[in-house]
């Protein structure tokens, strides 16, 4: 199966390519059976990297160490299920896995539009399959083959990162994956859109919701990467502003913008080159973000690189990509002229250019600050690091900015806002905001950016709650409905309205969370057997956390553990006792460095969270010495992190809601996503 893998990712290569200059000449020479080609070789390409993608699978699971890339991230020992996600846990899988997706979302691309958009589909299909292309020849010519041999077969492997042997670590790389690649199809449509001149909004209608699913999986991603950094890092935070960090929220940010811009562009005809330039922006950083954890240039517990060659290779294609898309955009620029003009500042256009502006600004900083490292020692030769105190300080007040436009784009009036809609609107959620600022003072909160940020949080969600009260009363008054039935009906109706909505709520909730993160609590001790440790929670009750003794296991080889070391610490909460925590140092086969394994309680209100910072002596522990049982123990209280997960749930609702069809446009959406406009010419090659 494994050389089948290798032969299939060689025949891929000439395919593509063919594919590629097929869809290109067939959209220009307007030739069906050139377009039906290209077509067809998307779904061929696509069967060609699902045989590599097994064979480079088959060779983990059977322990071919004769491979390079098994003998680099894998061993005898593994179990099963890190082997077969071997696939995307270095450099060399995880530039096959990123072109297998692609593949796989550029053939749902085609089937789904086998029969209607073809005067898009030509270009479509080139685009898709020249970054296949790209993809493939990196593989084969960059030294980052995964099918490369040496030429003797080790006994063994190097095993896996034991800090990636994690659960959330296994599907966060896929999960960001699917969200990089699937951005690609709205950059082919909007490519192919620049290609043939049809520029109005139409091709946006045509990928809204390859826009929202790109969006979706890269938001579950980053907060999956976050929940694997809290579990498995074992330094209690949840971000750090690593650079491999940086890199996934750069096309999160544009493209969130992007999908709050397109909304100007379908209701008013403006803002055509920018969202031109948003979608650009965004493809390019799916890829810088892929380069940059294979570039050699930085470090990080993300990175995979070891060739600096793809370094060039990966800048030189999108350097590719920017000028032809700036020559594209240049050329069809009378086209893209806005057909309105913003009439008051005091407007929803005004909210979501502001939007736009405010993400993108936090998008260059957050870039500014991850190369400018790299920039730095390129001119002086000197190591130069920004860490968190820089982002922290540019990106708290933008994403407070942020935060509050959440709740006023969507409610503020179009073109021009009178005094009438800004009061009935914002009145009362602003006196609710203030009084929750008064409230928390009182009761003694005093961390002015908590305050100001849980004051902005119920601004905000008193103006979704009146408005799904409003939707839901007056269609309750029309159609004589229950308020539950009335409600169901509002959402379904206008689903991607009210999805919006329930996905701004996910990000109040995540503000929340964020800034609890004020009211940290850290405590160290040391401890022996029987001695305790009080640690008191910002909400006032105490914890007494008791040392009850070291257990030590020996790995024998499994899992790739030489041997692992578990405090056990029993748990109070004002006197009464609330069960045990565990937290444990490991060392493995795999690494000469002590790996922790923390210990969490969590609930809504706060985590408690146990770190085992060090032993007093290892080998003696190791020993069974009743003398050597003494630890480090740090103590965290973290309030509110789990409100993180729970408005990643929310905000996933509101994306799955928001890309279901409403019932009311379904036949409308489709009857105008299919009608061609007069004058067109009919691109044959459209699938019988």
């Amino acid at each position: 199966m494994t050389n089948l893998g290798e032969f299939a990712l060689w025949v891929a290569l000439p395919v593509a390519a063919w594919g590629m200059a097929l869809g290109f000449a067939g959209g220009r020479t307007q030739r069906g059976d050139l377009v039906l080609s290209a077509e067809r070789s998307i779904y061929a390409v696509f069967f060609l990297l699902v045989l590599a993608s097994a064979g480079v699978m088959a060779a983990f699971i059977g322990d071919k160490f004769q491979y390079w890339y098994v003998a680099s991230y894998s061993n005898a020992e593994l179990e099963i299920f890190y082997k077969i996600t071997g696939l995307w846990a270095g450099q060399r899988g995880s530039l096959l896995f990123w072109a297998l997706l692609l593949g796989f979302f550029s053939s749902i691309c085609v089937f789904l539009n086998r029969t209607k958009h073809r005067e898009f589909m030509p270009y479509v299909a080139a685009v898709l399959q020249g970054v296949m292309l790209f993809f493939i020849t990196v593989l084969l010519f960059a030294d980052v083959n995964p099918f490369e041999q040496f030429d003797f077969t080790p006994a063994n492997g190097q095993g896996l990162n034991p800090q990636l042997q994690n659960y959330w670590m296994t599907i966060h790389p896929p999960t960001l994956y699917l969200g990089f690649t699937a951005f690609t199809i709205p950059f082919a449509f909007a490519v192919a859109a620049l290609l043939n001149g049809r520029l109005d909004a139409r091709w946006i209608q045509l990928t809204r919701r390859w826009i929202l699913t790109s969006w979706f999986f890269l938001s579950i991603g980053i907060v999956m990467g976050m929940r694997w950094a809290y579990e498995e890092l074992g330094w209690g935070g949840y971000w750090f502003w690593d650079p491999v960090e940086n890199a996934s929220l750069l096309p999160w940010l544009t493209a969130t913008a992007f999908l709050h811009s397109i909304q100007i562009q379908e209701k008013r005809g403006m803002l055509k080159v920018w969202n031109m330039s948003l979608v650009l922006m965004t493809f390019l950083l799916t890829i810088f973000a892929t380069f940059l954890t294979r570039s050699g240039l930085i470090e990080s517990v993300h990175s995979f690189a070891q060739e600096i060659k793809i370094a060039y290779i990966f800048l030189g294609f999108m350097g590719s990509i920017l000028a032809g898309c700036v020559v594209l955009i240049l050329y069809r620029l009378p086209k893209l002229q806005s057909e309105n003009r913003i009439e008051s500042f005091v407007s929803r256009e005004s909210a979501f250019l502001f939007n736009n502006l405010i993400l993108i600004g936090a998008a260059f900083a957050v870039f500014w600050g991850t190369i400018f490292p790299l920039v730095a020692e390129a001119v002086t030769g000197e190591k130069i690091s920004v860490g968190p105190p820089f982002f922290e300080k540019v990106n708290f007040p933008i994403g407070l900015v942020l935060l509050a436009l959440a709740g006023i784009g969507p409610v503020i009036a179009w073109r021009r806002a009178s005094k009438r809609n800004l009061q009935k609107n914002f009145i009362i959620p602003t006196a609710v905001g203030l009084a929750v600022a008064a409230g928390l003072w009182i009761v003694g909160a005093r961390h002015a950016l908590a305050l100001v940020t849980w004051s902005i949080c119920a601004f905000v969600v008193v103006i979704i709650a009146i408005e799904f009260w409003k939707g839901t009363r007056a269609r309750a008054r029309i159609e004589g409905e229950g308020y539950v039935l009335a409600l169901f009906h509002l959402v379904t109706r206008n689903r991607r309205r009210w999805g919006g909505y329930v996905v701004h709520i996910g990000m109040v909730m995540i503000y929340f969370a964020f800034a609890g993160a004020a009211y940290n609590v850290d405590e160290r001790a040391h401890l022996n057997p029987g001695e305790s440790v009080e640690v008191t929670s910002p909400f006032g009750h105490t914890y007494t956390l008791t040392h009850e003794g070291l257990s030590v296991s020996i790995g024998r080889g499994q899992r790739n553990l030489v041997w692992q070391a578990i405090a056990t610490i029993s748990v109070k909460r004002n006197g009464k006792a609330r069960g045990i925590l565990t937290s444990e140092k490991r060392r493995y086969t795999t690494s000469e460095t002590l790996m922790t394994e923390v210990g969490i309680r969590s609930n809504a209100q706060e985590d408690l969270y146990l770190i085992l910072s060090a032993l007093d002596d290892p080998d003696g522990a190791l020993a069974a010495d009743s003398d050597a049982q003494g630890i480090d123990l740090q103590v965290l209280i973290k309030p509110f992190v789990a409100w993180i997960w729970y408005g990643t749930l929310m905000l996933a609702i509101g994306t799955l809601i928001a890309l279901w069809p409403s019932v009311d446009r379904k036949r409308l959406v489709l009857e105008a996503m299919t009608e061609r406009p007069a004058g067109d010419p009919a691109v044959a090659g459209a699938a019988d």
